[in-house]
């Protein structure tokens, strides 16, 4: 490497200590971070608060100070909180500020990556999507200054409340990110990234430091790095260091090293199999950068989960959508229980910062086996149309025009001329997933991650056309990142363009709509056979029987059992179904996709049931309907209430496996 030693980390006077005020700053001259008047350097882990109840963060931060850690860097996802344009929340599991002072209560110090693109995996890199309603044509990620203006007004929201929480006003933030790996993005807009270094600036001041990461390539950095901006690389196990490193000095020939996204673990994308690393890799990498006295922090150390409709997705030579679970193969869990990883980690972390390993070490929490629970029929996707808001239009409106972020939109339509039978129904660029159904039979499903944009269907004049359409996750990464979802041209049969469309909305948020209207369905039903609530694994039966390839709505309630108080995190296992959302009071867990995988179990947080009461699962199935839902009984129609975790049963891993037996 060609910048100076950095053996005189130390050598400052102790009188320093002792004049210094609460500072932290880079020290050009002798390559290293201070704080306070002495040499610095940490090993942190990103922790994204928004993807946990926040009756966790306590203990998924004092576990990253346990592991040796001294900082936890966030992400702040401005979709989150401004979902409604000119409508901001920061409560509840998105109280930020309580998430900053939790951590300096664990004696955390706190890395602050605000965006306003964060990528993470998440929808749209955690812009809102609105953007792309307020005007088609606004660039993102650029000097746009339209796009600018809601930038300016979000920052001034978020910064105005983080102010007090500064390192240089007594808070734990020591250093702020200005944008996300800007030099992977083809823009390379130099002046968006000085206006952005300036808006920050002007409400940080000198309070931290302000930084940016990208990949360890010079034509990454190239872009990415902005003038009074400290430039940080990142890369992971088994990349040569020094090399890496050497990037970096050639974009900042003084200073300390860092790496601030070292990945211990990496992504998964529903179909692929589920991804894991080395721990015995991480570890030599991890030596290697403490050698050069870099400071580091693992991405991610926790990871948790995309609650709802919150993950993404990736488009490299095809769409490729990311699952609910972010366990990300972390050195903790989703579930936040400490692996064989985190104790590797814990073990050279302390060495590296010479600190005395915390006399507590976390073990796994204890994990509710609350068993079968058998599910009945409700009643099928069509039955909530009335309820659901309605929007008629000569041709398909896009979720964006329609002003819907997330969930599924129904377009209804009626054949007015004759065809072949069977015709070929086209149905150009569709986002992101359609099921298409003639009459309520279902016809074939479209696919944009798969390709298929068209299929012959057999439908007479007069006949009813259904195209029930999910958004799958936008794509938060890359030059495709503006993607709209919904059906995004005219779709033809037979080169006949059809007209007069439908668009029935359901997003299928927490305690939506839908859900309201699925409730007050189960509570007539209730109130009809006027069983006792007592019955505690045992729906009411509501006399319907669902077909195979109807989207399906089916639900159980349950009580805790009185020796788990407070209840238990568990796992719904829902092996055996195919496609859907879950939603156990009233929250929605998130999308399910067994048949592909990796993920087959979705993590169920014990804060989220109720230990006095009845619990209320709901599962909404849109594929095809288990076999053991269509017998007169139902007896085999059931889901697990598991205390494991299953997020390495992919398509491909069962073929290994099948490949192996014989």
């Amino acid at each position: 490497m060609t910048r100076p030693s950095f053996v005189l980390l130390g050598l400052l006077p102790v009188l320093s200590l002792a004049l210094a005020s609460r500072e932290f700053y880079i020290d050009y001259d002798n390559n290293q971070f201070v704080k306070d008047g002495a040499p610095f350097k940490y090993v942190s882990g990103s922790f994204h608060y928004f993807r946990t109840p926040s009756v966790y963060w306590r203990d998924r931060l004092r576990k990253m100070k346990q592991g040796g850690l001294n900082a936890v860097s966030t992400y702040v996802e401005w979709r989150s909180h401004e979902k409604v344009s000119g409508q901001y929340d920061f409560s509840g599991d998105l109280d930020l500020e309580n998430f900053i002072k939790i951590a300096q209560e664990e004696e955390l110090l706190v890395i602050l990556r605000p965006g306003p693109y964060i990528c993470a995996e998440r929808e749209l890199g955690g812009l809102p999507s609105w953007l792309l309603n307020v005007n088609p044509e606004m660039q993102l990620r650029t000097r746009d200054p339209e796009y600018m203006g809601f930038v300016r007004r979000w920052f001034q929201v978020l910064f105005t409340r983080l102010e007090p929480y500064f390192y240089g006003k007594d808070g734990p933030i020591i250093m702020v990110q200005v944008e996300n790996e800007y030099g992977s993005y083809f823009a390379c807009d130099s002046e968006y990234l000085n206006q952005l270094r300036d808006i920050i600036k002007s409400h940080v001041g000198d309070s931290a430091v302000l930084f940016t990461t990208d990949g360890s390539a010079a034509s990454l950095l190239k872009c990415g790095k902005i003038d009074d901006v400290y430039a940080t690389v990142d890369f992971g196990p088994g990349t040569n260091v020094e090399l890496a490193f050497n990037e970096m000095i050639k974009f900042e020939p003084r200073g300390p090293l860092v790496n601030s996204e070292f990945y211990p673990g990496w992504l998964d994308h529903w179909g692929e199999e589920h991804s894991t690393v080395n721990t015995v890799n991480i570890i030599q990498t991890l030596e290697w950068m403490f050698k050069y006295n870099a400071s580091v922090n693992f991405y991610v150390y926790y990871g948790g989960t995309n609650f709802g409709f919150t993950s993404g997705a990736n488009y490299n030579d095809h769409y490729a959508p990311q699952p609910t679970s972010y366990d990300y193969d972390a050195p903790l869990t989703e579930a936040g229980d400490p692996t064989p990883k985190y104790m590797a980690i814990r073990a050279a972390a302390n060495s590296y910062l010479q600190q005395v390993p915390s006399k507590e070490v976390p073990v796994a929490s204890r994990k509710g086996y609350y068993g079968r629970m058998n599910l009945k029929f409700l009643s099928s996707i069509f039955d909530l149309i009335p309820t659901a808001p309605q929007v008629n239009s000569d041709y398909p409106l896009s979720f964006e025009e329609l002003n819907q972020d997330e969930g599924f939109v129904l377009y209804k339509t009626v054949i007015t001329k004759c065809h072949n039978d069977p015709a070929l129904l086209v149905a150009k660029n569709i986002g992101d997933r359609g099921y298409v159904f003639v009459n309520k039979e279902r016809a074939g499903v479209l696919s944009r991650i798969n390709f298929i944009d068209s299929l012959p269907v057999s439908a007479n004049t007069g006949d009813e056309l259904e195209i029930l359409v999910e958004n799958q996750g936008r794509i938060n990464y890359g030059r495709k990142l503006k993607d709209f979802k919904g059906l995004l041209s005219n779709v033809t049969i037979d080169n006949n363009e059809l007209k007069y469309w439908k668009m029935i909305q359901l997003p299928f948020g927490h305690n939506g709509t839908e859900l309201r209207a699925i409730n007050k369905k189960i509570s007539s039903l209730k109130a009809e056979t006027q069983l006792p609530i007592e019955m505690i694994y045992e729906s009411v039966k509501s006399g319907l029987e669902p077909t195979a390839s109807t989207p399906s709505i089916f639900w159980a309630e349950f009580r805790i059992p009185n020796n788990s108080h407070p209840p238990l995190d568990t796992f719904l296992d829902m092996k055996g179904w195919s496609k859907g959302i879950a939603f156990i009071n009233g929250f929605n867990l998130g999308r399910y996709w067994p048949r592909v995988g990796p993920q087959r179990t979705l993590y169920l947080p014990g804060s989220l049931l109720n230990a006095n009461s009845v619990n209320r699962l709901v599962i909404i199935e849109f594929d095809r309907v288990p076999r053991g839902c269509m017998s007169s009984k139902h007896r085999d129609c059931a889901v697990v209430l598991s205390d494991t975790a299953v997020l390495d049963d992919s398509c491909l891993t069962r073929k290994k496996s099948v490949l192996a037996a014989t």
